[in-house]
C-alpha cells in the first residue's frame, strides 16, 4: 500500500530570501527559517538541510550503508524549503550527509531508518573547493580543440594532425568523444585531469601522457588511436589541458542546482561484481513488456573482464554471481592480452581474464536472459561456410565471426551455449520472438527463439543477410554490384553498414533499424521481405554534416532506439541526441541517388546540456553519451515515449521532455558512467514506487571513480516521484 505523506505544522518566520553563493555565482532560492519538519515512516530518513543563511534547496542528501549483504546507497534532492526524505530504506546503520553545488561535504551523521535527521550544509570556502564537486564535463570543457582551419590535417610534416582527419568533428569523434577516450571511461574526473604519481617522473607532461595512454590491458588500443589521428598533436592537446588545470585553472561554467522535476529523483545503487571488472550492460525485464520478471533479480554483463554474470536481488539487497561458460576449450581469453605498460593502479597484473567476453542482453517473456557472449574461437562452424546447405550461407558465407550467444534460464539455473555464424554485440527482440543483433559486420543476423524452443536446432533457428540498396528503384532485390563498385542504375548495390545499435520497429512488421558508426555515420532501415537472405532491402540515411539542405548537423552515432511512433533516436559524438522520422521524407527513398544523402528533413538535433569544449565549432556539448533508450512505458515517471541517454560526462541520466533535457545526476560516488539501460514495472498499481529505469555504473576503469582503487561497478536505479517528499 502506498504510504501517505504527513507533515507537521509549518511556522512561517519572515519572507523568503535569496541566498547568493558568491564563490560559484549560483543562486539557490531559500525558504523561511522556520521551514516545517518532515513526518517519516519507520523505513525513511528525513529532515531539513540548513546552511548559514537558512534552508538549502536543490542539494543532495546521501544515505549509505554497508550493513546489508552488499553496499547500498540512496540519494535524494531537497525541496525549495530544504526538506528531504530518503524513502524505503532497509534496516541498518547509515552514514547520511549533504553534498551540493556551492558546498563541500557536510560531516557524516550516523542514522537509522525511522529517524529525523536535520543536517547542516557547509559552504565551499572558495571556487576551487566548490569545483571539486562539479561533473566531469565542466572540467573536460577546458579542453582546447584544434581550430577548424587546422583541418584537413597536414600530417607529421605539417600541423601534426593525420591527413585522414578531415574535420574538427572527426577529431572529436576519434580522440575525444564516444569513439575516442570517453567511449570507454570518463575524462575530466579527478583521476584523469591529474597525472598519477605512481605513473613515474617525466621531463614533460607530454611524455607523461605518452606513458599514461599505454597503461594496462587497454593500453595498446589507446596508444594506437593516438598514432592514427596524429600522436604528437593529440598528446600536446591533452597535456595542455592537464597543465592548465595543474596551474590552477578552474571551469569557466558553473552547474545549476537541480530544479523542478530534477528534485523529485530517488537514486538507488548496489555494489556488485569485484574491483577488477567492469560492467557493460544490465537487464531487468523484457523490453517489449516491462512487467516481466517483476521484483526479480537483475543481471549484469562483464565485458572482457570476468566469466560470470553479477546479479542483484533488490528484495534482499544481495549480490551474487552466475558462472558463464564456453563450448570450445580453445576459446581465447582476454588474459592473452598483457598490459602494454604497467598500470598505476594494478602494475603488471592481468586483471581482465574473460573467455566469454559477455557484452549485452535481452530478456524474453519467460525471464530467460539471452547474452551476446563468446563460446568458441573466431573460425565459424562448417554450416556457416561455402558448401553449406544453410539458406543464408548459400547467399553469403561467413568464415570468421566474434561473439556468439549464451542463454541463462532462471527456472533451471543453467547456462547453455549457442553457436552463431555471425558476430554478436547488442541485441533486441522483435514482437515475433526473434532476436536481432549487431556485431555481424557485413551482415545482419537473427535468431528465432520460437524455432529454437520447438526444435533445439541452433542452425535452423538462425539466419543472416547482407545490406543491399534498391538502387534500380524497382521495389525488389535483384542482382547487385559489390561494395567497391560504382552504382549501376540497372542493378542494386551492396553496402558495408555494420550495425552498432539495433532495434526492431514496434510499428512496422519485419523492419529493423540499426546505427552505423563512422563519420558522419548513418541509420539503416532493413526491410526483410518474405525470404530475408534473398529479399531483404536496406535504406541508408547519413547523419547530416556540413549539409546546407539540413536544418541542423551532427556526426557519429552510437546507440539507438525506436519509439512507439517509429521515430528513431540516436546519440551522437557531436554532443547531441538526434531523431530521424522517415515519415517526413519528401524525396525518393530508393533509386540511384538514394545512397545516404536523401531526407535531411527527417532529422532533428537536441544539444546535450552543459558547457562545450574550448574552440568547438562542430560539436554542441562536451557531454558524451555511449547509448540511449526510449522509455515507451513511463518507467522513469516523467511520461511515455521519453528519449533518454547516459550523460557520462554530466554524470547523470538525461531525459528529453518537450525538447528540453532534465539531468538526474548521480552525486555519489562521483564518476557515474553508464552504458546499458532498461526499465521495469514491478507493480503497475503502485505509482512511482512500482517502476524504475536501471543503468550500469560501468566505466572500464572503476578505480577512477570517487574512492579510487577498491571501487566496484554498480547497478543504478532511477525513480522520479511526484514531489521531493513523496513516499
Amino acid at each position: 500500500m502506498t504510504k501517505r505523506v504527513l507533515y507537521l505544522g509549518m511556522i512561517v518566520v519572515g519572507p523568503a530570501v535569496i541566498l547568493t553563493v558568491s564563490m560559484t555565482g549560483m543562486r539557490a532560492r531559500q525558504a523561511p527559517a522556520g521551514a516545517a519538519a518532515v513526518r517519516i515512516d519507520e523505513d525513511d530518513i528525513g529532515g531539513v538541510v540548513t546552511g548559514p543563511r537558512g534552508p538549502e534547496a536543490g542539494v543532495w542528501v546521501i544515505a549509505e550503508t554497508r550493513d546489508l549483504p552488499t553496499r547500498l546507497i540512496k540519494s535524494v534532492v531537497t525541496d525549495d524549503q530544504g526538506r528531504y526524505l530518503v524513502p524505503d530504506l532497509p534496516k541498518g546503520n547509515y552514514d547520511v550527509w549533504v553534498r551540493g553545488y556551492g558546498l563541500v561535504d557536510s560531516p557524516k551523521v550516523k542514522a537509522a531508518p525511522g529517524k529525523t535527521v536535520n543536517l547542516k550544509a557547509v559552504p565551499a570556502p572558495d571556487k576551487k573547493a566548490a569545483a571539486a564537486y562539479y561533473p566531469a564535463q565542466y572540467w573536460l570543457a577546458l579542453l582546447r580543440l584544434p581550430g577548424k582551419s587546422d583541418f584537413p590535417g597536414t600530417g607529421d610534416k605539417g600541423n601534426g594532425i593525420s591527413e585522414t582527419i578531415k574535420s574538427q568533428g572527426e577529431w572529436i569523434r576519434n580522440i575525444v568523444n564516444t569513439d575516442g577516450c570517453t567511449g570507454c571511461h570518463q575524462i575530466g574526473n579527478k583521476a584523469t585531469r591529474e597525472i598519477p604519481k605512481a605513473l613515474g617522473t617525466f621531463d614533460s607532461s607530454i611524455d607523461a601522457w605518452d606513458r599514461r595512454i599505454q597503461s594496462g590491458q587497454a593500453g595498446g588500443g589507446m596508444s594506437n588511436r593516438f598514432t592514427q589521428v596524429g600522436r604528437a598533436r593529440a598528446l600536446s592537446m591533452w597535456a595542455d589541458w592537464s597543465d592548465r588545470i595543474a596551474k590552477g585553472e578552474l571551469p569557466s561554467a558553473e552547474p545549476a542546482r537541480p530544479q523542478g522535476k530534477e528534485r523529485n529523483v530517488v537514486v538507488t545503487m548496489w555494489d556488485w561484481a569485484d574491483p577488477k571488472v567492469y560492467l557493460h550492460d544490465e537487464i531487468a525485464s523484457d523490453k517489449r513488456n516491462p512487467t516481466v520478471n517483476a521484483n526479480g533479480r537483475i543481471y549484469g554483463a562483464l565485458e572482457a573482464s570476468a566469466d560470470y554474470m553479477p546479479v542483484v536481488d533488490p528484495k534482499t539487497n544481495r549480490a551474487t554471481q552466475i558462472a558463464l561458460t564456453y563450448r570450445d576449450p580453445k576459446t581465447p581469453s582476454e588474459a592473452d592480452t598483457p598490459p602494454a605498460a604497467p598500470s598505476p593502479y594494478w602494475g603488471d597484473e592481468v586483471i581482465w581474464t574473460s573467455h566469454a567476453n559477455a557484452h549485452s542482453f535481452a530478456m524474453d517473456e519467460k525471464s530467460r536472459v539471452w547474452i551476446a557472449a563468446r563460446v568458441r574461437p573466431n573460425q565459424t562452424s562448417p554450416f556457416c561456410q561455402e558448401g553449406s546447405n544453410h539458406p543464408s550461407a548459400k547467399a553469403f558465407a561467413i568464415k570468421q565471426s566474434g561473439r556468439q550467444m549464451q542463454m541463462y534460464d532462471p527456472k533451471t539455473e543453467k547456462v547453455i551455449t549457442i553457436d552463431t555464424c555471425f558476430g554478436t554485440h547488442h541485441l533486441n527482440f522483435d514482437n515475433n520472438g526473434t532476436l536481432w543483433f549487431t556485431g555481424g559486420g557485413p551482415v545482419e543476423g537473427w535468431f528465432n527463439t520460437k524455432i529454437y524452443d520447438q526444435t533445439g536446432d541452433e542452425q535452423k533457428a538462425q539466419g543472416w543477410t547482407v545490406f543491399v540498396l534498391d538502387t534500380n528503384g524497382n521495389g525488389k532485390r535483384d542482382d547487385y554490384v559489390e561494395i567497391d563498385q560504382p552504382v549501376n542504375p540497372t542493378k542494386d548495390k551492396r553496402i558495408n553498414a555494420p550495425f552498432y545499435g539495433v532495434a526492431p520497429s514496434p510499428v512496422e512488421n519485419n523492419v529493423v533499424w540499426g546505427s552505423v558508426l563512422g563519420m558522419p555515420g548513418s541509420l539503416v532501415r532493413l526491410d526483410l521481405g518474405k525470404n530475408p537472405p534473398a529479399t531483404a532491402l536496406s535504406e541508408i540515411y547519413d547523419v547530416p554534416f556540413n549539409d546546407p539542405k539540413a536544418s541542423g548537423q551532427g556526426f557519429a552515432p552510437r546507440g539507438m532506439d525506436v519509439d512507439s511512433n517509429g521515430v528513431v533516436w540516436t546519440t551522437l559524438s557531436s554532443g547531441q541526441l538526434a531523431s530521424f522520422d522517415r515519415r517526413k521524407c519528401k524525396g525518393p527513398l530508393n533509386g540511384p541517388t538514394a545512397t545516404g544523402k536523401q531526407c535531411p528533413e527527417g532529422w532533428a538535433f537536441y544539444a546535450y546540456p552543459g558547457p562545450n569544449y574550448q574552440g568547438a565549432v562542430d560539436s554542441a556539448s562536451a557531454d558524451s553519451a555511449y547509448y540511449n533508450f526510449v522509455d515507451r512505458f513511463d518507467m522513469l515517471g516523467v511520461g511515455k515515449n521519453i528519449p533518454m541517454a547516459t550523460g557520462n560526462e554530466s554524470e547523470g541520466l538525461l531525459a528529453l521532455i518537450d525538447g528540453k533535457f532534465l539531468t538526474f545526476r548521480v552525486p555519489y560516488p562521483m564518476g557515474y558512467y553508464g552504458k546499458g539501460m532498461d526499465g521495469r514495472i514491478d507493480d503497475p498499481s503502485a505509482g512511482w514506487k512500482g517502476k524504475a529505469i536501471y543503468t550500469t555504473f560501468a566505466t572500464r576503469a572503476p578505480f577512477h571513480a570517487e574512492g579510487g582503487k577498491g571501487n566496484t561497478s554498480k547497478l543504478v536505479k532511477f525513480q522520479v516521484r511526484p514531489d521531493p517528499l513523496a513516499k
